[in-house]
């Protein structure tokens, strides 16, 4: 009757049996090493669930085998931690900027922001108070991004007509703009 009830410790019942009867020692010994007493349950679980799926044959020491098993979820929990830990690290260095050893906010102020709003504001008045010759050249070079040859053959003038309403521009929208 005893080799029955030895043999048995060594399968999938006998282990579940051996699981819940050495559960609290278990989450003791994993807590040890995970530093975590949830952790601990987590990887008990685990262990629960690996039982579950075990197939095969008897197993000789089946408290060690636990034990074993636990280890094994451990280390991969734990080789899973120092991934994600890698990855989110490598993520905050790429995107996060740094002064010294502080994080830095780069987004602009919401001064800053209202400010900008403001400026773009004004320059599009002052481009609209452009001279007519000016206004045109300077929004197809500037805005639409003509070359200085392609406005000169649209507008049948020359380069140097070109260039000059351009300086008129760039003129003009210094002065309103300071």
């Amino acid at each position: 009757m005893e080799a029955a009830v030895a043999q048995d410790i060594g399968t999938s019942a006998g282990l579940a049996a051996m699981l819940a009867e050495h559960r609290p020692q278990l989450i003791r010994f994993f807590t040890s090493r995970t530093g975590d007493a949830a952790e601990a349950e987590d990887v008990v679980q685990e262990i629960w669930l690996h039982v579950a799926r075990a197939g095969g044959g008897p197993i000789a020491h089946p408290l060690a085998y636990l034990h074993r098993v636990g280890m094994n979820i451990t280390l991969d929990r734990l080789r899973e931690r120092r991934r994600r830990e890698r990855r989110e690290q490598g993520w905050t260095d790429a995107t996060t900027a740094t002064a010294g050893n502080q994080a830095v906010d780069e987004a602009p102020s919401p001064l800053a922001v209202a400010e900008g709003r403001e400026r773009i504001r004004a320059l599009g008045a002052a481009i609209d108070k452009l001279p007519p010759g000016a206004a045109r050249v300077f929004r197809r070079h500037k805005l639409d991004g003509l070359s200085h040859a392609e406005i000169a053959a649209e507008l049948g003038i020359s380069r140097s007509a070109v260039e000059k309403h351009i300086a008129v521009a760039l003129r003009h929208l210094r002065e309103a703009l300071e």
